[in-house]
């Protein structure tokens, strides 16, 4: 599945068609970006890459390598900045129908926040599209919990963005149990047999999802009780924390990470897109 086949039966004939069309080339952007990350973390734990584990922007810099890969960048970062438009207008226009009480705009504000995640992913990519090198900001996230930390109450505030990351982590795995992600993916048109596998792909992906957000707010939390801003990590530090674990411990959950790319492929496919 291409990324430009993505997008080719979503031609824009309107704002609402352009939006839709933003999405599902996000979506798909997004899946190939998982992919690449839970495929280097699959060969770190077999052994290879030198054991080298990948983050989201050392995984896009992997397609630098492959012929026409600065246009494959360039298509990486459009796909992006089509789910960051997506998730904004999700809270802004609130498509899902979240309302406008505290919960209501906690959940539209956790859209947002989605969207914002990946700004310095998509970044990242158009700048090795158009220059060919990229500056991937260094400790960015340590600087930035450095200074909370030494705010009043800055410990505490750490420790509760680990709460809270680890919840968001809690969260994803619910909705791998509970079978809430499906309603995003319109499977109807497909046999039983594959709707089952689409269901248990984006089951494992949404566990793994999970377990690798609950280890991140574990590093939050150390941080705050430490007060070391070097203690925080991303999705690398995951990686080898799980890698520290066994090999198995990350094969398994880098498996989980490809699946979640693969649901959404899936759903670049078949989505479901409310409100517009």
């Amino acid at each position: 599945m291409s990324l430009a086949n993505t997008i080719s039966s979503a031609v824009p004939g309107s704002p609402s068609a352009g939006i839709r069309a933003l999405a599902r080339f996000g979506f798909a952007a997004k899946g190939i970006v998982y992919i690449l990350m839970g495929l280097l973390a699959l060969l770190a734990a077999t052994g290879q890459q030198g054991g080298k584990t990948a983050d989201k922007e050392q995984a896009v810099q992997t397609l630098q390598a492959l012929p026409g890969g600065q246009v494959l960048l360039g298509l990486i970062a459009f796909g992006l900045l089509g789910y960051i438009i997506w998730r904004f207008t999700q809270a802004v226009r609130d498509t899902e129908n979240k309302g406008s009480d505290p919960k209501g705009l906690g959940r539209r504000l956790g859209y947002a926040s989605s969207g914002l995640v990946y700004t310095g992913v998509a970044w990242f990519a158009a700048q090795l599209a158009l220059n060919g090198s990229a500056d991937k900001g260094g400790n960015t996230q340590q600087g930035l919990v450095a200074k909370v930390l030494n705010w009043p109450a800055g410990d505490w505030l750490i420790i509760i963005m680990g709460l809270i990351i680890i919840g968001t982590g809690l969260y994803q795995v619910y909705r791998a149990y509970s079978g809430s992600f499906s309603k995003h993916v319109n499977d109807s048109g497909l046999p039983s047999n594959q709707q089952q596998i689409v269901y248990r792909t984006g089951q494992l992906g949404y566990t793994a999802r999970g377990i690798v957000l609950g280890i991140i707010g574990y590093f939050f939390i150390q941080a705050g009780r430490q007060h070391r801003a070097s203690a925080v990590g991303t999705t690398d530090e995951a990686f080898d924390f799980l890698a520290a674990m066994g090999p198995m411990a990350l094969a398994v959950v880098a498996l989980g990470l490809m699946a979640y790319g693969i649901y959404m492929l899936v759903r670049a496919k078949y989505p479901i897109l409310n409100g517009i």
